[in-house]
């Protein structure tokens, strides 16, 4: 069984935020491949659905971004997850808007909830980083990322969140290369550069 692990803040109140896309992501995924309803557990909203032929979890936990590595470590504990079936779907302030990177493993670069999956799972897990984006100044990374997407960015990030359903089985069949090159190609095909904005 693999783990889709969305990171987010719970409630109405950040669901736009850019600190969100990692659960619009996994949302778009449960969407596209029919998983079943949602439901209360591991400390979140979970759900079952098969991708590829592979039984997939799919998780956003409730217990907002800093500690969102107990409600991963549940789920894995449960299901005898083993790491490198794990995948997190994060925002990632150090990449362009728009550009998607896959890696197993690595630094947590100063985003809290990846360190808390660190914390209590080990570091080898799948990171899907969704860029959004850095505002410039460290002082501002706060409000910048508890801020909703402005409307110019939304069409970018429906088609990053579309691009992750659309080659999720890219990632449980081992093949995160090319997840991220067809990304860029969907990007491309929808007249959009990898910082978001129109291709020229």
């Amino acid at each position: 069984m693999f783990l889709f692990a969305g990171l987010g803040n719970p409630g109405p109140k950040y669901a736009g935020n850019r600190h969100n896309i990692g659960f619009m992501a996994v949302d778009a995924i449960v969407r596209r491949h029919r998983f079943s309803p949602w439901r209360r557990r591991f400390q979140g909203a979970a759900c079952e659905g098969e991708i590829a032929g592979e039984k997939v979890l799919a998780l956003l936990p409730e217990t907002f971004m800093n500690d969102s590595g107990r409600a991963v470590a549940e789920a894995e504990r449960f299901y005898k997850i083993t790491l490198k079936d794990i995948f997190v779907f994060h925002d990632e302030l150090d990449l362009a808007p728009a550009k998607v990177r896959v890696k197993h493993g690595g630094g947590n670069a100063g985003h809290n909830g990846l360190r808390s999956v660190t914390a209590h799972c080990g570091n080898d897990y799948g990171r899907v980083r969704l860029g959004i984006g850095h505002p410039g100044d460290k002082a501002l990374v706060m409000p910048y990322v508890l801020n909703d997407f402005a409307k110019a960015e939304r069409p970018w990030v429906e088609a990053v969140c579309d691009g992750c359903a659309e080659l999720a089985e890219l990632l449980v069949k081992g093949r995160p290369e090319e997840f991220q090159s067809r990304m860029h190609l969907l990007l491309e095909s929808r007249g959009l550069s990898a910082n978001g904005k129109p291709a020229v």
